[in-house]
């Protein structure tokens, strides 16, 4: 063996001894039941997972799946099995399972996303997780879409119009207030709202502004009838299978908690937000006739309405906690979040 041979030897031992013992990288899946252009998957789910990967230095990566492995409110159970390791879904789809996250939803939330998302992201956590609604999961965490809109095929001047209309909702409390409406409301996930437009099937729609646009409805609409603050949320959970949560080494658990909680609440809600301004825009341009519901159409939602508060202070009551006091906490945490604290 030659001297060089040698000392590039001992040099290349002196480098393993030296160097750390390497931690695991770990590849995960996501997967997204709306389009890979939609905001969710393109900025909510996808940001995140760039973010933990940089938080990891790289260690933790997501790798999107071509397709989603259930059907949209089949979500939670695919995350739960493994089907796929990190995915989200409105609490609406599964309102027998989750109960206490409709608090969210109900009539009177906040005037844009970030402000619900903020609230509701801070009283979940304080009060609602113990509940064990997510159980099975790794919640990572919770947020809501923009303010929920009427999207309808006809003129609507007046709760009278609303009668009898085939409004598509999401379920959970967009279908009640729906209902509550004296519309025929039915659930459906929202990628097939266009088709049930066009076809007649649905006279509107229950959404936020950017779904409009995300789902290429503008041409299928004839009026939007805006609420202040909307009448109706949707409440998402955000969450990862739990073994493969458990299988990560303690440091990259840590550094990806940092970019969970409210973090996600604001990566989200900033996210919808701006997709909502954009959906505004198209809007706008597209010919439907925007139209602000007046005062007396607005009081009649909120009297219509009332009794699903209620409903869901009994519901919630009936898991152990003080729904009603939580309720007037999440209310007074919007005005906090809306004064930017």
């Amino acid at each position: 063996m030659s001297h060089v041979t040698k000392l590039l030897l001992a040099a290349l031992a002196g480098v393993l001894t030296a160097a750390p013992p390497a931690l695991a990288q770990t590849t995960l899946t996501m997967s997204s039941w709306v389009s890979p252009q939609h905001h969710i998957t393109a900025v909510v789910l996808q940001g995140w997972a760039n973010e933990v990967e940089k938080v990891t230095n790289g260690r933790v990566k997501f790798q999107m799946l071509p397709k989603h492995p259930s059907a949209p409110p089949g979500t939670f159970d695919a995350v739960r099995e493994g089907l796929v390791d990190l995915s989200y879904v409105t609490a609406s789809y599964t309102p027998a399972r989750h109960i206490v996250p409709m608090l969210a939803e109900l009539p009177g939330a906040g005037e844009t996303s970030l402000i619900n998302s903020v609230a509701y992201s801070r009283i979940y956590w304080k009060h609602l997780h113990k509940v064990g609604e997510y159980r099975g999961v790794k919640l990572l965490g919770v947020f809501t879409h923009g303010p929920g809109q009427m999207f309808t095929k006809r003129p609507v001047r007046s709760i009278a119009d609303v009668q009898g209309l085939k409004i598509r909702t999401g379920g959970g409390v967009a279908e009640a207030v729906a209902k509550a409406l004296g519309a025929s409301a039915f659930v459906k996930p929202a990628p097939e709202s266009y088709e049930l437009l066009k076809s007649g099937v649905a006279d509107g729609v229950f959404f936020p502004m950017e779904s409009i646009i995300s789902f290429k409805l503008e041409t299928v609409l004839e009026q939007a009838t805006l609420f202040p603050g909307g009448m109706y949320s949707s409440s998402f959970g955000f969450f990862m299978n739990e073994d493969k949560w458990n299988r990560l080494p303690k440091q990259d658990q840590e550094a990806i908690e940092k970019i969970s909680g409210e973090w996600i609440a604001r990566h989200a809600g900033r996210s919808w937000d701006e997709a909502d301004r954009k959906g505004l825009e198209a809007l706008q341009k597209s010919g439907v006739k925007i139209v602000h519901a007046d005062a007396t159409m607005v009081a009649e939602v909120r009297k219509r309405s009332a009794p699903i508060v209620d409903d869901w202070i009994k519901q919630a009551g009936a898991k152990g906690i003080d729904a009603a006091k939580i309720l007037a906490e999440f209310q007074d945490e919007l005005k906090k979040v809306a004064a930017g604290q």
